[in-house]
C-alpha cells in the first residue's frame, strides 16, 4: 500500500494542510503527518527527506507558508515527488512570497505547485499519482471526478 507524507513547517499550517489528509483518508491512503521546518530543524528535514522513501513513502506533501523553503529542500534531498502547498502566513506578504519561494524552483530541482492554501488539491495530486499505477486508487480517483460532475448538473437543474 502506497503511503503519502504531508509534513508542514509549522503547527500553525495544520489548519490549511488538514485538507491534504482528509482527502487522501477519502481516498483511503494512508497518510503520515509530521512537522518539518527547514529553518528550525535542519537535521531533522535531511533525516526525512533521504529516508521518506525508505519507509514506503510514494509521494510527499509540503505545505509552508513565508520564506517557505520546505517543499524545495525535501526535493533537492529525495528522489520521491514533493507537493509544494503555498501557505498564507501570519508573516507572510499576501502568500505571494511562499507562492514564488515553491514555484520558482531551479531546473533539476522540481516542486509540483498548487494554489495559496491549496492543499485539497495537492491530496487530489498525490492519489491521481498513486493511481497511476494502483487500481484502486485510480478507480477511486474516476469516482470522485464523477462526483465533482454530477454535482454540477444537479445544480444546473436548481437553477431551472
Amino acid at each position: 500500500m502506497s503511503k503519502v507524507a504531508v509534513i508542514m513547517g509549522s503547527i500553525s499550517d495544520m489548519p490549511v494542510m488538514q485538507d491534504a489528509i482528509d482527502i487522501l483518508k477519502g481516498f483511503d491512503i494512508e497518510v503520515e503527518v509530521d512537522i518539518v521546518s527547514a529553518h528550525r530543524t535542519p537535521e531533522k528535514l535531511f533525516d526525512f527527506s533521504k529516508n521518506a522513501h525508505t519507509r514506503g513513502i510514494s509521494v510527499i506533501i509540503a505545505g509552508a507558508g513565508g520564506a517557505a523553503h520546505l517543499p524545495g529542500m525535501v526535493a533537492s534531498m529525495s528522489p520521491l515527488p514533493v507537493i509544494g502547498v503555498p501557505v498564507k502566513s501570519s508573516n507572510s506578504i499576501d502568500g505571494w512570497d511562499s507562492v514564488l519561494s515553491i514555484l520558482q524552483m531551479p531546473g533539476g530541482v522540481p516542486v509540483a505547485t498548487v494554489a495559496l492554501n491549496g492543499a485539497k488539491n495537492a491530496g487530489i495530486l498525490a492519489a491521481q499519482i498513486i493511481g497511476s499505477h494502483d487500481k484502486v486508487v485510480l478507480d477511486k480517483i474516476i469516482a470522485y471526478k464523477e462526483s465533482l460532475k454530477e454535482a454540477v448538473y444537479k445544480s444546473s437543474e436548481g437553477l431551472k
